[in-house]
């Protein structure tokens, strides 16, 4: 069974605390380590389009009081973003200096920060290259928003913020894995295999609000007013869909068993999470507004 955790809220830095906080003994997973930061910083679009500031502000705070020996926040960009303008409108290399840890632009690494990871019996052609940031973290702490995909992915969620880890092109020869992905016919299978890159020992997802329709960097907004917690990446997925289909989504957000979506399937047939609904402790916190929203999600869930 994997928990996840559910808070209904309009408070982004004491919702965190308190999702965080349903788990069991999150921080022991982070005393003492060096931490690396995933945020979803695919392009500088006001939340849910990134990663709120504050939801960084949050979580850093978070992971001082476990006891965090080092954190750095890293990503890279997507699309025609280019990381240091993001970067720069984002404000986070200044908010780094303010939290008194480290900011990273993983497309400024150099060939040695990288490392290949293969993937033997994907539909990567020849594996994936991502940061020794990542793959070798002592720890890492995963936030990602809730919001559909309007490029392929259908949703981005946990499973969809591992490819902003992975070379946008390899840094030794130039060969461009986000081509080969966004022009695959299996690109959701793609995502789900390349989440062999790390392993998140915390998944925050902040949906305060979220796209129902469009996404990754604008959409139909909605506000669900949650925070989910989770340890698990496949559990958290399922309970982000189902709480889209809770709005008027897309029809390939909407339809069919949550274990059947391409990405959520293919991530749990490789082990990276649970493989069913029925592996999924949804705990609320103890207020009125959270048990009632996430009975209509557990119901969501079962329907599926």
């Amino acid at each position: 069974m994997a928990k996840v955790t559910l808070v209904r809220t309009d408070n982004r830095m004491t919702g965190i605390e308190r999702a965080i906080g349903l788990l069991d003994d999150a921080a022991a997973a982070f005393a003492g380590k060096r931490v690396a930061l995933k945020p979803n910083f695919n392009s500088d679009d006001t939340y849910p389009g990134s990663t709120h500031n504050d939801a960084l502000r949050a979580l850093v705070a978070w992971l001082r009081r476990a006891g965090a020996a080092e954190i750095t926040i890293a990503d890279r960009s997507g699309g025609s973003w280019e990381t240091h303008e993001v970067f720069e409108k984002k404000g986070i290399h200044k908010l780094a200096r303010e939290l008194g840890i480290r900011a990273v632009e993983t497309d400024a690494l150099s060939v040695d920060d990288w490392e290949t990871v293969d993937l033997p019996n994907s539909h990567w052609s020849r594996g994936v290259e991502a940061p020794k940031l990542f793959t070798r973290a002592e720890a890492v702490l995963e936030t990602c928003c809730l919001k559909t995909h309007a490029f392929g992915g259908h949703f981005t969620l946990s499973l969809k913020n591992v490819v902003g880890v992975i070379a946008k092109a390899s840094p030794r020869d130039g060969y461009a894995y986000m081509r080969e992905m966004h022009g695959s016919p299996h690109m959701r299978e793609m995502i789900a295999e390349a989440n062999f890159a790390y392993t998140p020992d915390l998944v925050v997802m902040d949906g305060l609000k979220a796209f129902v329709k469009g996404g990754p960097a604008t959409g139909t907004l909605a506000s669900p007013g949650v925070i989910l917690a989770s340890t698990d990446r496949v559990a958290i997925d399922a309970v982000g869909v189902a709480i889209l289909r809770l709005y008027d989504t897309t029809p390939e957000v909407a339809k069919g068993p949550i274990f059947e979506l391409t990405q959520i399937h293919r991530a749990a047939e490789l082990g990276l999470g649970v493989r069913s609904v029925d592996e999924i402790e949804l705990v609320p916190d103890d207020d009125p507004q959270s048990r009632a929203f996430a009975e209509r999600v557990r119901a969501g869930l079962a329907g599926s």
